[in-house]
């Protein structure tokens, strides 16, 4: 277990882009028999997706959401020390693509970057580094852009997989202030590897075999280049390490759940985080969803629910405890001491 704590530096504003584009599981007849529809939707809580045109990248939501926080909150460009993207979409594999987003949003030369890749815990994680960086000293400010487009890597005929996931773009400014502490506690367990997983790469080498759809288990259709998802081992998962991880997280604080403001999950499936409400015998309306409306985006998910749901409702001091999980395996949880967060609503490219 990794418990690390910050003091003097906090969350200064967040934003968020998603696709005009909508797509709506109602629609899903061609993959899932008619009958099972509803009762998918229901279980899932996934009404609707957005989902990235062939020529949008993560990079251009989250270069959007970066726009719109810049503009929203008055930073200056050369006000930014420190530029993280992460993302398991990124637009190459070399250069890194928070290169291209420093040089993109008129960022100083000065400007350290760099890419986290990461599953749907990785907005946890990377929040982490960017509270320690904005806690060193010569550091002031630390933009944070989490964005996925799944859409690019789930193929189509994929009944698992297909259903859940969206695309989103989110920008975090971190930097030094009048904030509270911040405690961290991340997990791995790397012997998970196989429950979430594209295949083909550089262990795998990629060959002309690894483009080829092909009909895997209960007759899903994918290619070595598509993501892979054993849903029932993720879900045993992460019903037995979230409560868990919240609960330690408390303890370790000297908190109660009722200290809490905000809780906010990785949005994986609706089924799943009811669960975690009831184990934690947290009140729901302390639990914002944005999942029917936008799907498992990811590790974006996390800050996007936030942009989503919680604008306005960040004024003042705050306690937000958020909760991630997935591909890994990895886990983690944090509360932060909140204090005037400007949260600009959802916008759309």
């Amino acid at each position: 277990m990794a418990k690390i704590t910050y003091h003097g530096v906090g969350i200064k504003a967040l934003s968020a882009c998603v696709p005009r584009d909508v797509v709506y599981n109602k629609d899903l007849g061609y993959l899932i028999p008619e009958e099972e529809i509803e009762k998918t939707i229901n279980n899932i809580g996934i009404e609707q997706r957005r989902i990235a045109a062939p020529d949008v990248m993560a990079s251009d939501l989250c270069f959007k959401a970066a726009q719109q926080l810049m503009a929203d909150n008055d930073i200056e460009p050369d006000s930014i020390d420190v530029l993280l993207f992460m993302s398991q979409t990124p637009d190459y594999r070399i250069p890194a693509t928070s290169c291209l987003l420093q040089h993109r949003l008129g960022l100083s030369r000065d400007t350290m970057c760099f890419d986290i890749s990461l599953g749907c815990s990785g907005y946890l994680f990377a929040l982490s580094a960017a509270f320690a960086y904005a806690s060193m000293e010569g550091v002031r400010r630390v933009l944070l852009l989490d964005g996925e487009t799944f859409s690019k890597i789930v193929n189509r005929h994929d009944k698992v997989d297909w259903p859940l996931y969206g695309d989103a773009g989110t920008a975090t400014l971190v930097e030094k202030g009048d904030y509270g502490d911040s405690t961290f506690i991340l997990n791995t367990d790397g012997s998970g590897e196989n429950a979430l997983k594209i295949h083909a790469g550089m262990r795998n080498p990629i060959t002309p075999e690894s483009c080829i759809e092909r009909e895997q288990e209960d007759g899903n259709i994918r290619s070595d280049l598509e993501v892979y998802m054993d849903g029932m081992d993720v879900f045993n998962f992460a019903i037995s390490k979230v409560p868990k991880s919240v609960k330690q997280l408390l303890k370790e604080t000297d908190r109660t759940i009722e200290d809490v403001d905000y809780l906010v999950f990785h949005q994986a499936n609706r089924f799943m985080m009811d669960f975690f409400v009831k184990k934690l015998k947290i009140s729901p309306d302390r639990v914002p969803y944005c999942i029917h409306k936008y799907g498992n985006t990811s590790s974006a998910s996390v800050p996007l629910t936030i942009s989503s749901e919680l604008t306005g409702c960040l004024n003042g001091e705050k306690t937000l405890l958020m909760s991630g999980f997935g591909a890994g395996l990895s886990w983690g949880s944090a509360i932060l001491s909140m204090k005037d967060c400007k949260v600009s609503p959802v916008i759309e490219y």
